[in-house]
């Protein structure tokens, strides 16, 4: 293999292991193979381009036609011309896969599921920086500035993803670029003739291989330099918590007490959980209060206000206390209790802060987590979240009266001009809309409950989480203006007027109570995703203000019917926030595809490129071993490429006439049967749908909901049968991939390896081409016969 060749290799390698970065980010990982088998086919066009030879400019366009028809094969097939060549047709198509990833990002946690959009975005982005990394490395001939798209590659994905095996994925793409670098470098000196290594330490014959020393000298110091990449960060400080420091990876500072916390905004992850199409459960929690209205489980508190954002200040932490402290103002006179609330966190849902009722006084819990005094929060150190923990938290139910609101005196100086600041950059109809809207209050109370009820009852506003955040210091002038929005708007709003009047406020970010459950429990979902405005009155604290409408629960001491007694009005029912309809839809700030632009390497006016001759091989053989390549890789591929690509059309969109209900039912049922198959459960043709299901579900040790999923689509199937009227039923393509998940959870890893690699239902490829032989051995022969038997013409 010539030096030239190497390299290329060498550069695809290192492109394949940078990229193995992303693979936390989606599930399945199915995306990697394929991208694989692409980047392959652009490497071997580039050695092929390179041996003819081409001008680099021009090695490099061929490479980019070759990758935009690759693309346009897999993703855009039924609208290009010829299934290859892309159109204009072809080129909406990739815009709308491109916008639909993109919301499917948005949309889901991680890791997402691999749609067709997120998959484009995938092997897309692979390939360009492939193409980058074999521009720069192979045509241009300079490996070293082929590690800034590997960085690239490695930094989104890393920003993205954090978590405990972030220094795998470093390991890979660091010895990956190493690769790089010694081969270009073996390259180089093999261009110069043999290298003298130094005399021979045994008779004998001189080795062949000149390059031997420089090429060890080489990988010795590479070996050192990515140890020290590696343990000398483990020795230094951790540093704050930055922006792709997402995870919480390092927010502190070690085992330790101080460090600080700078985090990332959380209302990202408010909106994404607002954006879901399933309202899945994120905890659930038992509690010893009666009335778990006001169970607001908090999670982190927006007290920096720039005009534009709100956002969690840079705070000092500490250690987690046996006890908290007591609450800032909270006076002795205030009536208050003690509840004890045990936490459960669902095992994939993953956040730094810990969700909480507020305010905490004492948290039993495992693991790596630091202690935030002023907003009374919790925040994992070191890469810690909640995913799968079990905590317990002493917290008080705190229980004001309006007349002890109403009284409050003039808090801390030091506070107020905290918590009350504004920039110069708010338009003045803000303070300009609360001082209307609170004109003639006695009291900062009184002024806190007509904002309260302006927004929530009076204003006019209407809660839509199809508005979008917004950003600038006009959003919530425009919002006052518009009058819809969502929690974020409400809550923003309200802490920002509070601030114009006075009144000390700040934005909670976490969940409502919830939903009840038969055994008493408590469930919350995504959709209970919350933001609330909480503002500060001496001798009680800070308080909670619910302006959003039809959402969580207004508190009783903002209630008229609230009497002058300590003790509060009976509870009144809550709706739960999971009911609000408009909660499962996108409440998300644009979630645009951000297009990354490879700008094109400014090219030497070189002739061409000219490689060494020795040791060369011809083209042909070069494109023999390409094409040898690409079957070794391919064929044993193509049974699960197979099964992704008829899953995908069986289970995608469909029309809505009565002929395409059936289709669709049927190609559902017919995957799930398929599904089975591949994991060791053969289909029955004799038996009913409904008997099919049963067997499906004894064999297969579903659990119920998998089981429900069954039933309902052999039930769906039957109507479509035997029904004069099919209807549509709903929800299939998720029943089919819920019962997929089920047998690939419960099976055994060599199972899911045999029935992703293997399946055995690809056996139908086999029979569909034996149906299709037979049928066109069929129609020849009836053709040969009615030739024979057709008259001659002669009359007799």
């Amino acid at each position: 293999m010539s030096g030239r060749a190497r390299l290329a290799l060498c550069a695809a390698a290192a492109t394949l292991m940078a990229a193995c970065a992303l693979l936390p980010l989606v599930d399945p990982a199915t995306w990697l193979f394929q991208a694989a088998f692409l980047l392959a086919v652009q490497s071997g066009v580039g050695a092929l381009t390179r041996r003819v030879p081409l001008a680099r400019p021009l090695t490099v366009t061929v490479q980019a036609v070759v990758t935009l028809l690759l693309l346009t094969l897999v993703f855009a097939r039924q609208q290009a011309f010829l299934g290859i060549v892309p159109g204009p047709e072809a080129f909406n198509r990739f815009g709308v896969l491109l916008q639909a990833g993109a919301d499917d990002v948005g949309r889901f946690a991680i890791p997402a599921p691999l749609s067709d959009g997120i998959r484009l975005m995938l092997v897309g982005g692979v390939l360009v920086i492939g193409l980058a990394v074999d521009a720069l490395a192979v045509t241009f001939r300079s490996a070293a500035p082929a590690g800034l798209p590997l960085l690239a590659l490695y930094s989104v994905a890393a920003g993205l993803s954090g978590g405990g095996a972030a220094w795998l994925w470093f390991l890979l793409a660091a010895v990956g670029y190493l690769m790089l670098l010694l081969a270009e470098g073996r390259d180089r000196l093999s261009q110069w003739g043999r290298v003298f290594g130094g005399a021979s330490r045994t008779p004998g014959p001189e080795s062949s291989d000149g390059a031997v020393a420089p090429v060890r000298t080489g990988r010795r110091i590479g070996a050192v330099a990515l140890g020290i990449a590696l343990v000398v960060p483990l020795a230094l400080p951790s540093l704050d918590g930055g922006l792709l420091d997402a995870a919480g990876a390092g927010v502190g500072s070690g085992s330790g007490g101080g460090g600080t916390i700078s985090a990332v905004n959380p209302l990202v992850s408010l909106r994404d959980s607002l954006n879901v199409d399933e309202d899945r459960e994120v905890m659930s929690y038992r509690t010893n209060s009666d009335d778990t209205k006001d169970m607001y489980l908090r999670i982190v508190s927006l007290d920096d206000f720039d005009g534009t954002a709100w956002k969690p200040a840079q705070r000092h932490i500490v250690d987690v206390p046996d006890t908290f402290p007591a609450p800032i103002g909270l006076g002795s006179e205030v009536q208050r209790s003690s509840i004890q609330t045990r936490v459960s966190a669902a095992d994939w849902y993953a956040q730094d802060w810990l969700p909480m009722p507020y305010p905490a006084s004492q948290v039993d819990i495992r693991g790596s987590w630091r202690y935030e005094p002023v907003g009374r929060t919790l925040v994992g150190d070191h890469g810690q979240n909640t995913r799968g923990v079990q905590y317990e938290v002493t917290s008080l139910l705190v229980q004001p009266t309006a007349e002890q609101l109403a009284n409050a005196p003039e808090p801390d100086p030091a506070l107020k001009r905290e918590f009350t600041e504004v920039p110069d950059s708010l338009p003045s109809v803000v303070r300009e809309t609360a001082e209307e809207v609170t004109a003639g209050s006695a009291n900062h109370y009184e002024q806190a409950v007509k904002l309260q009820d302006y927004f929530a009852v009076s204003g006019g506003f209407t809660y839509d989480t199809e508005v979008q955040v917004g950003s600038g210091s006009a959003a919530i002038a425009r919002f006052l203006k518009d009058k819809e929005g969502f929690c974020v708007h409400f809550s923003f709003a309200m802490a920002a007027m509070a601030r114009t009047l006075g009144i000390p406020a700040r934005v909670a970010v976490g969940f409502t109570p919830g939903s009840a459950q038969p055994d008493g429990s408590m469930t919350v979902g995504l959709r209970d995703a919350h933001a609330w405005p909480e503002l500060y009155f001496e001798g009680v604290g800070w308080t909670r203000f619910e302006p959003t409408p039809n959402r969580g629960s207004v508190p009783e001491y903002t209630q008229p019917e609230t009497s002058g007694t300590d003790v509060p009005a009976a509870p009144q029912p809550t709706t739960a926030a999971s009911s609000a309809p408009a909660a499962s839809a996108s409440a998300a700030e644009s979630c645009s595809a951000q297009e990354r632009k490879l700008e094109a390497c400014p090219s030497q006016s070189a002739p061409a490129a000219v490689g060494s001759d020795d040791g060369g091989m011809p083209w042909f053989q070069i494109l023999a071993l390409a094409l040898a390549g690409l079957l070794v890789l391919g064929v044993p591929l193509l049974p699960m490429l197979w099964r992704i690509r008829i899953r995908d059309a069986r289970l995608g969109g469909h029309g809505r006439t009565e002929a395409d209900v059936a289709v669709y039912t049927l190609g559902a049922w017919l995957e799930v049967t398929d599904t089975a198959w591949d994991y060791g459960i053969e289909p029955d043709d004799s038996q009913t749908p409904r008997k099919a299901a049963a067997r499906i579900v004894r064999l297969g040790l579903l659990e119920p909901p998998a089981a429900y999923a069954v039933h309902r689509l052999a039930a769906a199937v039957e109507q479509v049968l035997y029904a004069p009227r099919p209807l549509p039923t709903a929800g299939l393509a998720e029943d089919a991939r819920q019962i997929a998940d089920a047998f690939r959870t419960s099976a055994s890893r060599p199972a899911r390896l045999r029935a992703l690699l293997a399946p055995r239902s690809a056996i139908r490829v086999a029979w569909a081409a034996s149906a299709r032989g037979a049928a066109l051995s069929a129609r020849l022969a009836a053709r040969r016969e009615t030739l024979l038997r057709r008259p001659s013409g002669q009359n007799g």
